[in-house]
C-alpha cells in the first residue's frame, strides 16, 4: 500500500472525478480571462477538511506550469507561485518538485518570505496559489517576521490572480482569525469567483457521521447516525492504553496509522520530552521533525502522541483521537472548553482588534473545538476516541453503546 501524501498531490496520480475536472476548467478559464485586467481577481474554493481541496490545487497549479511554459498559449512565460503556511504541507509540495516538467522548488514558498521577496525585487506574480488559507496571519506577528497586517492582503496587492482554499473549521489560532464573513469583506473589492465542495473524499466514513462531527464540534453531542460508512472503524474507547494498542496493531496491518490529542497536556517547545499520561496510557508528544518528510510517515512516530500543527492537512488511515482534559461537557449536552486547562496558550493570544471580551472568549472557544474538527477528520479507513473528562466520557460511551444495542 502506498501511503505517501506526495504521490496522493502528484498530478499525474490524480483519478478527478467529473466536478473536479469541471471545477479546475472553470477556474483555468477564470484565471486566463482577467490575467490581464486592471483590477485584481480573487477565486475562493471553500470545503471541509477532506474535500479534496490539496488534490485540486496541485492539479490547478501543474496545469498552469505547462501553460506557462507553453510559447504562444493565453497563460505563456506567466510566473506562478504556489504558498502555504504549513511547513509540514510545504515539504511535501517540495518533493512533488522536480518529479512534474515545469514544476520547480522555487515556485513553492510561506507567505511572508513570497511577500517580502516580491517587495525586495519589486517584482508581481501572475498568479498565486494558495493552500490552506485559513492558516494566514491575520495580524502583524514579529515571530514569522511578518510586520504588516494581513498576509492575504498582501500577497493579493503582488499577484494579479489569487486563488486559495478556505475552511473554517480548520481556522486554530488568534493570530491567523478567520471567518467567512471577515474573508468576503476583505475580498470584495476585487473581481471574485467562487465554488463550494461538498463531497468527502479523505474519510470513508457516511455523510451521516461527518455531519456528527461538524454538529460535535460545533458544541452539541447528539446520538450516533445508524450508518457510520461500509466498512468505516469507528469506536469511543473508555481505555486510552486499549486505543494505542488497537492503532498499532492497525498500523502493522496497513501503516499511517497515529495516535493525536488536543492541547491540556505538558507541553512546551524546549526539545525535551512531554508525556501524556492517561491510566496506563503514557506517549510523549511530537518532537521536531527535522527531516524533509511529514511526521506521519516517519515510522518511529507511532511511538509520538501527534498534535493539530503536525496533522492539519494529511491523511491517515487510523486514527486515535485523545480529547484532553478542557473538552468538556454540560448537562445539555454541550461541549465546552475549560480555558484553564489548555496549554497552549500561543494559539490564543490576546489580539487588539477584538476588545469584546465575551466576543474574544467565544472565538477561543470556537478554536479550540475547531482542533478537535481537524484531529476527527484524519482517519481515512477509521476514527477511534477516547476523552479525558469522565462526564464527557461516560456520555460518549452512553451513545456509542446505544448505537450498538439499535
Amino acid at each position: 500500500m502506498d501511503n505517501s501524501t506526495v504521490n496522493k498531490l502528484l498530478a499525474n496520480h490524480h483519478h478527478l472525478t467529473d466536478e473536479q475536472d469541471q471545477m479546475i476548467n472553470g477556474i483555468e478559464q477564470f484565471a486566463i480571462k482577467h490575467l490581464h485586467d486592471d483590477q485584481k481577481s480573487v477565486y475562493v474554493i471553500y470545503g471541509d477538511a477532506g474535500t479534496g481541496k490539496s488534490v485540486i490545487l496541485s492539479q490547478l497549479f501543474y496545469d498552469f506550469q505547462q501553460m506557462a511554459a507553453q510559447k504562444n498559449g493565453p497563460l505563456a512565460e506567466t510566473k506562478n507561485y504556489f504558498l502555504v503556511n504549513h511547513p509540514e504541507i510545504l515539504k511535501v509540495y517540495k518533493q512533488i518538485a522536480g518529479a512534474e516538467s515545469h514544476v520547480l522548488k522555487k515556485n513553492f514558498n510561506r507567505p511572508t518570505s513570497f511577500i517580502n521577496q516580491m517587495t525586495k525585487n519589486d517584482t508581481q506574480a501572475d498568479i498565486t496559489v494558495i493552500d490552506e488559507a485559513h492558516l494566514l496571519l491575520s495580524r502583524r506577528d514579529a515571530y514569522n517576521n511578518f510586520y504588516q497586517d494581513n498576509q492575504l492582503t498582501e500577497i493579493i496587492k503582488r499577484s494579479q490572480i489569487t486563488i486559495l482554499v478556505f475552511d473554517h473549521r480548520q481556522v486554530l489560532r488568534t493570530k491567523s482569525f478567520w471567518t467567512t464573513n471577515r474573508l468576503k469583506k476583505l475580498i470584495a473589492p476585487y473581481t471574485v469567483g467562487e465554488y463550494h465542495l461538498t463531497h468527502q473524499f479523505r474519510m470513508n466514513a457516511s455523510d451521516q457521521l461527518v455531519k456528527w462531527i461538524n454538529t460535535l464540534t460545533d458544541g452539541t453531542l447528539t446520538s450516533l447516525p445508524n450508518d457510520l460508512g461500509a466498512g468505516y472503524d469507528f469506536r469511543i474507547f473508555d481505555d486510552a492504553e486499549k486505543m494505542r494498542q488497537l492503532v498499532v496493531k492497525r498500523n502493522q496491518e496497513v501503516g499511517l496509522s497515529r495516535i493525536v490529542s488536543t492541547s491540556g497536556y505538558p507541553s512546551t517547545l524546549d526539545g525535551g520530552k512531554h508525556y501524556i499520561v492517561e491510566g496506563n496510557f503514557k506517549m510523549p508528544w511530537d518532537q521536531y521533525n527535522y527531516t524533509q518528510t511529514p511526521w506521519a510517515e516517519l515510522p518511529e512516530t507511532i511511538n509520538e502522541v501527534g498534535s493539530m500543527f503536525t496533522c492539519q492537512g494529511f491523511d491517515l488511515n487510523y486514527v486515535g483521537v485523545i480529547l484532553g482534559p478542557p473538552i468538556k461537557i454540560d448537562d445539555q449536552n454541550h461541549l465546552y472548553v475549560d480555558l484553564s486547562k489548555f496549554t497552549d496558550v500561543e494559539s490564543l493570544k490576546k489580539r487588539k482588534d477584538i476588545s469584546d471580551p465575551k466576543e474574544f472568549a467565544q472565538i477561543k472557544q470556537t478554536l479550540v473545538l475547531n482542533s478537535v474538527n481537524v484531529l476527527m477528520k484524519r482517519g481515512v479507513k477509521g476514527l477511534y476516541v477516547f476523552a479525558h473528562d469522565e462526564k464527557l466520557r461516560n456520555r460518549l460511551e452512553q451513545i456509542w453503546h446505544q448505537h450498538q444495542d439499535a
